[in-house]
């Protein structure tokens, strides 16, 4: 094969080694291969919000975009991690013969704290911290989160943890394990653990056809039963749950576990098929689970001790919601309302040579007022890749769409033709884009083609992160809230405005809705 096989994979030691063992097994197979570690998200899908395909997973996010891009032709993940339902147009490949399966714990001193009352065990999984509890249920779980480094640094220099919890194959495969360390039989792992799994296009015959020479037909179908019993079993909710599947002498057996938070219930099923005679295994063990007071247990889960901690300020659909990780509980509302205005017909009478719009509410108003014959405009510059779609749609060509209007004034002050704007806005605006172009001679007519009236919500304590999309949003928020806590804001002229009242501003890689929910989970990893 002559194509060379781009190999994604995250940039942390652990990702690194795993896409370098599946790069040593492709080459060993006689295919050229090169290994490309992603960091950031880059550009995002243009045509489809995230949630429309069905991208969910917090550590698997920015190899789907990747793929689904044509960055690569590959992803190597570890199993554990990945969603139970892949994105459209993505599926599973290949899983390599599975390492230790087991969570490891690694002490400070010794192991004879575990025979006292009063001790302090690090780990940022909800089904270790349940598992433990329900073991030694006079202990302390504090969170432990970051990469296995960072872990293993942490639990070094905190003084009053006795030890930490971490995945067995994560700390061997990097050399990490240290002496100080047992694997926890009793601990039922998490579905997937300790298995590389590979996902491909699914119109990627020739890429599907490499990797199933080295895909591990034993591992694959112990983990295909553990990740469908997840996913039979949790319904999208996150909860205490464990599953492992392994075969001996043709006999498929399947160990699993669900607890509640801290671990004083729990219900547990072991249960086993012949080879081959096992396809329902994971539903078996589910329903039984369920019957037993499993859905009722997760409902509790679900809606025990949530207090909000990050507000929108722009109201979410179900599926972008959705795209938080498990340790966010997001509320969100409109904090501006918007009126459309009537605008005059001689605001768009013939000659317009140039006309900017930064929002798809100036288009939604140029619609309600004109036809779209009637919107005959020579060059329309615009803000955003959304807007930029819908003025496409229903009025025109768009000669430039900038990330923000910072970044399109300082284009038209180069590259535009004339000496004059029309600009279609708010009537409150707050954006650096007329001043720039003044300062540069450029004329700009202001048409107010809609209103932004401020409509805050009084927010809870327990609220530590807003996200903000517009400088309008951050007003509203001030109006009647205090500013306190992260202000992770869609792009920079909002991050001007926050940063005048929040002390922590962020701001998101690229400016859409997706990306400042991925900000949010980055702080909340």
């Amino acid at each position: 094969m002559s194509r060379i096989i781009r190999i994604g994979t995250r940039d942390s030691e652990l990702a690194l080694w795993q896409a370098k063992v599946v790069q040593t097994q492709l080459e060993h197979l006689g295919h050229k291969t090169v290994l490309i570690p992603v960091k950031a998200t880059g550009d995002l899908i243009l045509d489809k919000p995230l949630y429309e395909l069905g991208i969910t997973g917090i550590f698997t996010r920015t190899l789907d975009i990747a793929m689904l891009n044509n960055d690569i032709d590959i992803a190597v993940h570890s199993l554990k991690d990945v969603p139970t339902v892949l994105p459209k147009g993505i599926v599973q490949a290949a899983v390599l013969k599975r390492g230790n399966v087991r969570d490891t714990l690694v002490f400070k001193k010794n192991e004879e704290f575990l025979s006292e009352r009063h001790a302090v065990v690090a780990t940022g999984s909800l089904r270790r911290k349940a598992q433990w509890l329900n073991r030694y249920p006079t202990h302390t779980i504090e969170d432990l989160r970051g990469n296995v480094n960072t872990r293993l640094e942490k639990l070094e220099n905190t003084e009053h943890w006795n030890g930490a919890i971490f995945a067995a194959a994560g700390l061997g495969r990097i050399d990490l394990r240290p002496e100080d360390a047992v694997n926890l039989e009793w601990m039922v792992p998490a579905p997937g653990q300790g298995a590389i799994m590979m996902t491909a296009l699914e119109e990627d015959e020739e890429i599907r056809a490499i990797l199933a020479e080295i895909n591990h037909e034993e591992t694959e179908i112990c983990t295909t039963i553990e990740r469908k019993f997840l996913n039979l079993l949790e319904g999208g909710c996150t909860a205490p749950i464990g599953a492992i599947a392994y075969i001996k002498e043709e006999v498929v057996t399947l160990e699993t576990v669900l607890l509640s938070v801290d671990g004083t219930r729990k219900i547990t099923i072991t249960r086993y098929d012949k080879l081959g005679e096992h396809h329902e295994l994971a539903k078996y063990c589910a329903d039984y689970i369920i019957e037993r007071g499993g859905k009722r247990l997760m409902e509790e889960i679900k809606t025990s001790g949530s207090q909000t901690n990050v507000y929108s300020t722009k109201l979410l659909t179900e599926g972008q919601r959705q795209l938080f990780n498990e340790k966010v509980v997001a509320e969100s509302s409109d904090f501006i309302k918007i009126s459309l205005n009537r605008i005059k017909p001689q605001a768009v009478r013939k000659p317009i040579q140039n006309v900017v719009i930064t929002s798809k509410n100036a288009v939604a108003a140029l619609l309600q007022n004109f036809s779209a014959a009637e919107l005959q405009f020579e060059n329309i510059y615009c803000v955003g890749r959304r807007t930029k779609k819908l003025i496409e749609q229903k009025i025109g060509p768009v000669v430039k769409a900038a990330r923000n209007s910072k970044e399109l004034a300082e284009h038209l002050v180069e590259f535009i033709s004339g000496t004059s704007v029309t600009y279609f806005c708010s009537d409150i605006r707050l954006d650096a884009l007329p001043t720039i172009l003044e300062e540069n001679y450029i004329e700009v007519i202001e048409v107010h083609a809609y209103k932004t009236m401020l409509d805050a919500e009084k927010l809870q304590e327990s609220v530590e992160g807003i996200l903000f999309y517009s400088p309008s949003t951050v007003q509203s928020y001030v109006s009647v809230n205090k500013a306190k806590g992260i202000a992770f804001c869609i792009g920079e002229t909002t991050a001007k405005e926050a940063k005048q009242y929040f002390e922590d501003v962020r701001i998101a890689k690229v400016p859409t809705v997706e990306s400042v929910i991925e900000l949010v989970n980055e702080h909340y990893v």
